[in-house]
């Protein structure tokens, strides 16, 4: 039923002028090739695909077509082209040929089974257990081009230890020597292929794809490699679609499903992870409705003979494809160049490719001699999408295994030889005596690459990386544009040349696989929740951070020499800056205390040139001008916290202020208690006129001056002010500052300062209500209430502020409780001098005197 499916399709779909005789020829069916030889090596190749194309063609009736396997028709070329090179060389079995039984096996279990019967026992039909082969022996069997077909056949040669090599990819299974130990795998190990394809998507920043593969151990295998792969560089997978284990005939419904899971994909590049024979059910169906908006990244090259018709671009336009790495085989492409029905009538199939192609006719009943043909034909002449001229990766691994076959019979009876030099001479007797041998071997291909069978010393492979250029059907190309070595420095393993690559024809330049959109410099990703890490949201970088990459995870937070600039990508190196005399806040600083100064000296000249008085006169004259030289040192202190800052200034700051308030201070309370004496001597007591008469208030400026320098002194020693730099706050600066050092020895000065002003304050407003002539005390008291005030002001102020203005706030500080003693306690007698000379007279003071004490 199989063949006449298939002899129905190739009448309809590719001699449509073939003769009655051409429809009797390919009515005959062969099922297999012979050729001659002292040892026979025997290859299985299917060559075609049975599939029910009722739906895929939206036909009413069932109907079921035979999809001839062009790509497999090479298989049985390479392995004829092989076995002619083995007997041509006279250095590889030089006394004995080779022959092959070459079967056509179908694309279901049973028929294959039959073949490998067939194989065996040398019978047409079925026999288990016989034999029929009396001289001519199978040395070995070759198979493929899926695991399925070989694992099939590898558990019956396994009870016969039958050696089996197989020519299809390298699959996990058929390593398992508990099941299969006569069977030896050609093809390299797939170890490094996960990675391969991941480091081709970061390669060009493809982090969102889509998974196509198979529904079975090589599927879930593969899909852990490139899970972890992906992980491992950030790659993710936008949908995973498994085909299941079905026949061909039923991929109709997954494929439809997976036709759509990728068309309603946002992803761009799809990976179909997968051989070829397993997946080309799904892949044929798929292919049909032309999906040519995706980058398809193969596993391995497609049969894509069914695939396009009359398309100006088909499916498989601009993909790419991992091919493991064979040098080209010398001579293989003359070999198919001069391969014809005239130089070989048993090839049946070759004879209905020239009906079908050059439009010859049978002629004879033998249907072997052609006539009509075109001149000079030859397979080269068919077109691109047809015929491949170039060696398949299947086609090299059934190349290779024909001479590991040869080498092994070739060390097998060198060895015979040595053990049994008057033998007989036979080659092989019994299949099992060729294992010790195959396992074993170890050659170099005449293409320059080694084969070795026992999969522990296998290398891994190395790829090309093929772009398929699919433009009229005639004008297919496949070109190589870069390679994968495993074997590479990391970081290397990929080169590849993009100007070469055709993409997909919707693509107009770099296709871009992504979930979400590249966060450009200045930008961090933040994951969307319940989403991979491919899928993000871009959040600008906080203060201070910047990220001079995309898709950057996390911002770079700037050294604290440097400042993000706005757009946050550079950090700028920060300037040192402080509170400088150019500055416009230093130099109103300094303008004020120069004033401050320049009038506190104008006050105390005025005192000195009216110095005879009464009104000087009658407040301590020493008192007073130790204040005003004190206050004019004060007002002079500012000038040491403006400018670039050093060890001595920083030193300076605060133990002159400290100092200087001190003696201001204790100076106050000195004239306020000589006030208090002044009206208390009226009075008697011998004590009060001691006091008075030794002047002992005036001690009080050393005593409490000595605590202030003992507190200093203690300040200085422990843990002195030293040069700081604050770098943030400003904003682009680096602020030179004095750091205090001991936070608690400055609070104690301010502290110590502030209790006097307190004591001040109480003894002035205790004689508050003394004759007012002479009293200073309402003077005093507004004084250091001025002076507490701004101290007791001065410190959230100051904690609550940076930078240079921390410094500005601490002179304005000293400046207005220096302006407050200066403003309270002398304005009013100025006044008085300058302004009101008459009330600055003896008899006047004594009248107003005499005056209230009537009162």
């Amino acid at each position: 039923m199989v063949s006449l499916i298939f002899l129905f399709w190739l009448l309809q779909s590719l001699v449509p002028l073939s003769s009655f005789d051409a429809s009797q020829c390919h009515s005959k069916v062969q099922r297999h090739l012979y050729q001659d030889g002292d040892v026979l090596i025997a290859a299985l190749v299917p060559l075609f695909y049975i599939f029910d194309s009722t739906k895929n063609d939206f036909r009413p009736e069932p109907q079921s077509m035979v999809q001839y396997k062009m790509r497999s028709y090479q298989f049985s070329l390479a392995f004829r082209f092989a076995i002619e090179q083995i007997n041509r060389n006279t250095h590889i079995l030089p006394n004995t040929s080779l022959g092959f039984h070459l079967y056509n096996v179908a694309s279901h279990q049973g028929n294959t089974l039959g073949e490998a019967f067939a194989c065996l026992t040398g019978f047409e039909t079925v026999r288990p257990n016989y034999e029929c082969r009396s001289e001519k022996k199978i040395a070995a069997l070759l198979t493929g081009a899926s695991w399925a077909t070989s694992a099939l056949i590898g558990r019956l040669l396994n009870l016969y230890k039958y050696p089996q090599l197989t020519f299809g990819p390298f699959d996990t299974i058929l390593n398992d020597r508990s099941q299969f130990s006569s069977l030896y795998q050609t093809a390299p190990k797939d170890i490094s292929l996960s990675h391969g394809i991941v480091i081709l998507m970061v390669h060009f920043s493809w982090t969102w794809v889509g998974l196509v593969l198979m529904d079975d151990h090589t599927g879930a295998e593969s899909l852990s490699d490139l899970r972890r792969e992906m992980d491992r560089y950030r790659v993710c997978l936008a949908f995973v679609e498994m085909i299941p284990e079905i026949p061909v005939s039923s991929y109709y419904e997954p494929s439809i499903k997976t036709h759509l899971q990728i068309l309603k994909s946002s992803a761009n590049v799809v990976i179909i992870y997968g051989d070829h024979e397993p997946l080309h059910g799904a892949i044929m169906i798929i292919a049909a409705h032309v999906l040519n908006m995706k980058v398809w990244v193969l596993k391995s090259q497609w049969d894509e003979t069914y695939l396009t018709k009359s398309l100006i671009f088909d499916t498989f336009h601009g993909s790419l494809i991992f091919a493991h790495h064979h040098t080209e085989v010398s001579d293989f492409r003359k070999f198919i160049q001069t391969y014809n029905p005239s130089k070989y009538p048993e090839d049946y199939f070759l004879a209905k490719f020239w009906n079908a192609y050059f439009n010859c006719s049978f002629s004879g009943p033998d249907c072997k001699i052609l006539g009509n043909c075109l001149p000079n034909a030859s397979l080269d002449m068919l077109p691109k999408n047809v015929w491949e001229m170039d060696m398949t990766e299947e086609s090299y691994n059934l190349y290779n295994s024909v001479y590991a076959v040869a080498h092994s019979l070739h060390e097998m009876t060198l060895k015979q030889v040595q053990t049994h030099p008057h033998g007989n001479g036979e080659v092989y007797t019994f299949p099992w005596e060729l294992h010790p041998f195959l396992k074993n071997i170890h050659f170099k291909t005449g293409a320059g690459n080694i084969v070795v069978l026992d999969s522990q010393r296998k290398l891994d492979a190395e790829y090309d990386i093929i772009n398929i250029w699919n433009f009229p059907e005639s004008l297919r190309k496949k070109m190589k544009v870069g390679t994968f070595s495993p074997k590479a420095p990391e970081g290397q393993e990929l080169f590849l040349s993009d100007h070469m690559i055709q993409w997909a024809i919707v693509f107009t330049e770099l296709p871009c696989s992504v979930c979400s959109e590249s966060c450009v410099p200045g930008f961090r990703k933040s994951p969307q929740e319940g989403k991979t890490v491919c899928c993000y949201d871009c959040t600008p970088c906080p203060d201070n951070e910047i990220s001079n990459e995309t898709n950057m995870d996390h911002c770079v937070r700037c050294p604290e020499s440097h400042y993000a600039n706005t757009e946050k990508i550079h950090c700028l190196q920060k300037a040192e800056t402080f509170l400088s005399y150019e500055d416009p806040l230093g130099e109103a600083l300094t303008c004020l205390s120069l004033g401050f100064f320049a009038l506190t000296a104008g006050v105390l000249g005025v005192f000195v040139k009216y110095h005879h008085t009464p009104i000087v006169k009658a407040n301590n004259q020493a008192l007073t001008y130790i204040l005003l030289i004190t206050l004019t040192f004060c007002f002079l202190c500012p000038l040491l916290f403006i400018g670039h800052p050093n060890t001595a200034t920083c030193i300076l700051q605060q133990s002159s202020f400290g100092v200087l308030f001190t003696v201001a201070l204790s100076t106050v309370l000195a004239k306020t208690i000589t006030v208090v004496l002044a009206f208390k001597i009226t009075f008697p007591g011998r004590l009060i006129r001691w006091i008075m008469i030794s002047r002992a208030p005036n001690f009080i400026i050393p005593v409490c001056t000595l605590i202030q320098l003992v507190l200093c002194g203690i300040w200085m020693s422990t843990s002195p002010p030293f040069i700081d730099s604050d770098a943030y706050s400003e904003h682009g600066h680096i602020l030179i500052i004095c750091n205090k050092g001991s936070s608690i020895a400055f609070h104690s000065v301010l502290a110590y300062l502030c209790s006097m002003a307190l004591g001040s304050y109480t003894m002035a407003y205790l004689s508050r209500n003394l004759p007012d002539t002479f009293n200073e005390a309402k003077f005093i008291t507004f004084s250091m209430l001025v002076f507490f005030s701004v101290w007791v002001t001065f410190l959230p102020v100051y904690h609550s502020t940076k930078g240079k203005l921390m410094v500005a706030v601490e002179i304005f500080s000293i400046l207005a409780s220096s302006a407050g003693i200066l403003g309270c306690i002398f304005l009013p007698k100025c006044y008085i001098i300058l302004l009101r000379p008459k009330r600055n007279v003896l008899y006047h003071v004594q009248n107003k005197t005499q005056s209230r004490q009537v009162q």
